[in-house]
């Protein structure tokens, strides 16, 4: 019978998963709740409180965020991107192919949102210029992101995760490249599947290169011709609208084909053109009210642009400081100086009130912004422009101390000089002090978010152990299974972990899994490794989804996708690394 205690872990167990999987809460203030009622039950000791915080792949995890963004900001990364274009061919099969093998190298060292973060607009210019729709080349992006992930320890926080947790319960840890044969093995697969197979499932979103068809904004604009005897002639814009038409924009005035791009306070003139923003029953009242008429001219990107304005689109992304704050809160008319039209969020284009948008990573906004005030969205670490190629703020000069930097960290932990953990954290103190990175940059390039989830919800595994909650479940859920052996047991391991990743945060489903992994190993008698490999690899690898994994969220709205295109596409390959780990597990790591 189930004690005190198991009811309650089980109950906060059920929900975290609901939590994360509903995204009611941020996953790093689930975590923290979750630390606080056990707490508050007293399920765990005052002094494991602080363990997740504590814990050596919490720290690992931050010093891989700063030699990431080191590489980042000396420009490798950028510079190996757009060399892609010289060796990338025109056929969407070899673009696909080099950009696989690219990014999914970087990957096994580098964190992959911020590679996938970089590699967006490049690989939608490549795929442009060869007259390919961006949206056949950004899934297998992702996706070859999380191949390379798996074939290092220092691939993905995940794989740093299970492997304290391995050392904490007496485990021998994972060496860098332990798990490298599944890995490339895994990866070459994956990256078959992409080349030869995935392309016929992908779409091809060939009329959405134009952006006001993509965020459906022909109801939104209008170009009206001031006629004889209108209330506006004398007046400018500012000193002619009235209450009912605040929400309307004027963006451009054209006179005798002469473009003004701040009309506000140009007076008009009859035969004027003006572009205005709004909604449609508001724009059709105002031309009724001031004697304008619709012009015969088609609306199109270039009519909102110029040589001196361009109509962007910007991707917020995951550590973004526009993560659940509005435009106003977040100061960004201040900030960038830039026109919203319209945002995208998974599919959806949100084109009223976008002032009251709370942003959640992943969603773009369509932006019109003055060419002065470019540089400063270009060279933002907050939107990454996915329509141009981002002007980064480089130190180009300090690109082989970071590589050498990085290489040194990579060989200490290899060859077992030091841990991995003292390695990145000697790596990541030598990319502030060598000038790879600011200390201020250094500290923005942590993503607080993950930090914080592992501080608060690794407790959460020490509490599934101690209570016997996780033998319990291991009893509950793999009991039938025992009778048919250790690989029948890691199979369903692995399927429960897949599934369970693929709505929650991999991280959080891994350290679930992982006290089930120990307690299941005592009943059946083997060794505990095999199952961390496999929770390890499925955690790390999500692909039927777009909210399994960052960059799956990342590249979904710049490819114009819809959340059907990553099932058909992302289980076939989840499948096949579920028979391959089924089948190599073992091998290479018996039982």
């Amino acid at each position: 019978m189930m004690g005190f205690e198991q009811i309650m872990v089980m109950a906060v167990v059920l929900s975290a998963m609901i939590l994360f999987i509903t995204n009611k809460l941020r996953v790093d203030l689930v975590a923290l709740c979750v630390l606080g009622v056990l707490l508050a039950f007293r399920i765990i000791k005052p002094e494991h409180a602080l363990y997740g915080f504590a814990n050596p792949a919490t720290a690992t995890v931050a010093a891989m965020f700063v030699l990431s963004a080191g590489l980042a900001r000396t420009g490798f990364v950028e510079w190996l991107a757009r060399s892609i274009d010289r060796i990338a061919g025109k056929s969407p099969q070899q673009l696909v192919f080099v950009l696989c093998i690219t990014i999914g190298f970087l990957s096994a060292f580098i964190v992959n949102t911020a590679t996938v973060a970089i590699f967006i607009p490049v690989a939608i210019s490549l795929a442009k210029g060869r007259h390919i729709p961006p949206s056949r080349v950004l899934i297998p992006l992702s996706y070859a992101s999380q191949f390379g992930g798996v074939c290092t320890l220092v691939g993905t926080s995940t794989n740093i995760l299970v492997n304290s947790i391995a050392a904490t319960n007496g485990l021998e840890q994972f060496g860098l490249f332990e798990f490298a044969p599944l890995g490339l093995i895994m990866s070459g697969v994956g990256i078959v599947f992409l080349v030869l197979v995935a392309g016929r499932f992908l779409p091809e979103r060939k009329g959405e290169y134009q952006q006001l068809d993509k965020y459906r904004l022909v109801d939104y604009l209008i170009e009206l011709r001031v006629r004889a005897k209108s209330p506006l002639i004398g007046k400018t814009w500012r000193e002619s609208k009235s209450n009912d038409f605040l929400e309307i924009d004027l963006i451009k005035l054209i006179r005798a084909e002469k473009e003004t791009w701040h009309p506000r306070d140009t007076k008009i003139r009859e035969e004027d053109v003006l572009l205005l923003h709004g909604n449609m029953k508001k724009l059709i009242e105002l031309k009724d009210n001031y004697k304008l008429i619709p012009t015969d001219s088609k609306l199109n990107d270039q009519k909102l642009s110029s040589d001196d304005v361009r109509l962007i689109e910007a991707l917020v992304p995951p550590d973004s400081i526009f993560i659940d704050r509005t435009l106003q809160t977040s100061n960004f008319y201040r900030r960038f100086g830039c026109r919203v039209f319209a945002v995208q969020r998974r599919g959806k284009t949100i084109r009223d009130r976008i002032s009251n948008i709370r942003f959640k990573g992943g969603d773009t906004m369509l932006l019109q912004c003055d060419k002065k005030d470019m540089e400063r969205v270009l060279g933002s670490n907050d939107l990454i422009v996915t329509s141009e190629l981002t002007d980064l703020h480089l130190r180009k000069n300090r690109v082989f101390i970071a590589i050498g930097i990085m290489t040194a960290v990579v060989a200490l932990a290899a060859l077992n000089i030091f841990s991995i953990l003292i390695a990145a954290i000697i790596g990541a103190v030598g990319m502030v002090l060598s000038r790879c990175i600011g200390l201020e940059e250094a500290y923005k390039a942590i993503d607080w978010k993950v930090i914080f989830l592992l501080g608060g919800i690794l407790p959460l595994g020490i509490a599934l152990q101690e209570s016997g909650t996780a033998e319990l479940l291991a009893n509950g859920l793999l009991q039938p299974l025992i009778k048919f052996g250790p690989v029948a047991v890691l199979a369903l391991l692995y399927l429960i972990t897949a599934v369970m990743t693929e709505t929650m945060s991999n991280n959080a489903a891994a350290i679930l899994l992982a006290p089930i992994a120990f307690s299941i190993s005592e009943l059946l008698g083997v060794s505990p490794r095999p199952f961390l490999i496999a929770i390890t690899f499925a955690a790390s690898t999500s692909f039927a989804t777009p909210i399994g994994y960052q960059t799956n969220t990342m590249i979904y709205a710049p490819g114009g996708y819809r959340f059907f295109y990553y099932s058909r596409i992302g289980v076939p390959i989840n499948i096949l690394f579920w028979i391959i780990a089924i089948w190599l597990v073992p091998v290479f790591w018996p039982f």
